[in-house]
């Protein structure tokens, strides 16, 4: 699966992106920019990144099974 091969940077880095061009595209578009929009677009392109970036886990915790055969599976 694709998603278990992209980094949490690689991740940060195409939501800013998407941020940024779709900001872009509303303003070519004719959307007005003004302090609270921008407000509301700095908030969208910084709050889940940063939600992601804490909760994001690294590897999964070992199972009971796997310690036990860690510890017992080793040959003599």
């Amino acid at each position: 699966m694709i998603l278990k091969k992209i980094s949490r940077t690689q991740w940060l880095g195409a939501w800013v992106a998407g941020v940024i061009v779709t900001m872009a595209g509303a303003v070519v578009a004719g959307a007005s920019l003004t302090i609270s929009t921008s407000e509301l677009w700095l908030v969208a392109g910084i709050v889940p990144p940063a939600v992601m970036w804490l909760l994001w886990r690294g590897a999964p915790p070992l199972t009971v099974a796997e310690v036990l055969y860690s510890v017992n599976g080793q040959p003599k």
